[in-house]
């Protein structure tokens, strides 16, 4: 299935880029989401035609997502959570609670934005955690889990 990319995506390509995705993918995510069109003959002069202006959007987005990344970057969260011994936490620290302590010194940070390639937290520590707030940016945050009083 081949589409015209409205926006930039990951690992697939830019605004206006032709590419060929497997047909579920192209039906079940990128078309529903706004993400791509189909690759008609009269798509692809519309597009064309749109370009400059999806382009301008592209930029106020990745502007805003560098300026959320400013304020994010570097900062220490808190998370309380019960623990036995050797530092073991009953139950373990993802990405809701993560976004639940963003929210509570009201910085705003989708659950889905939240990387943690090892997985959650499962002991007490500081762990180095990256927030993806856009293709082109990313912000590192140190969440610190300490025990439950």
């Amino acid at each position: 299935m081949n589409v015209i990319l409205l926006e930039s995506v990951e690992n697939l390509g830019g605004i206006g880029d032709l590419v060929k995705v497997k047909p579920g993918y192209g039906r079940n995510f990128l078309l529903p989401q706004g993400k791509a069109a189909l690759a008609t003959p009269d798509n692809m002069k519309k597009i064309e035609a749109r370009r400059a202006e999806l382009e301008k959007a592209a930029g106020e987005e990745l502007a805003a997502a560098k300026t959320r990344a400013k304020s994010i970057n570097g900062v220490e969260l808190v998370i309380p959570a019960n623990a036995g011994s050797e530092d073991k936490l009953f139950g373990s620290v993802g990405p809701i609670d993560i976004a639940e302590a963003f929210a509570a010194i009201q910085v705003e940070v989708e659950r889905s934005e939240i990387r943690m390639p090892d997985g959650p937290i499962h002991e007490l520590g500081e762990f180095p955690v990256g927030v993806h707030l856009h293709s082109d940016v990313n912000a590192e945050v140190t969440v610190r889990v300490v025990a439950a009083e």
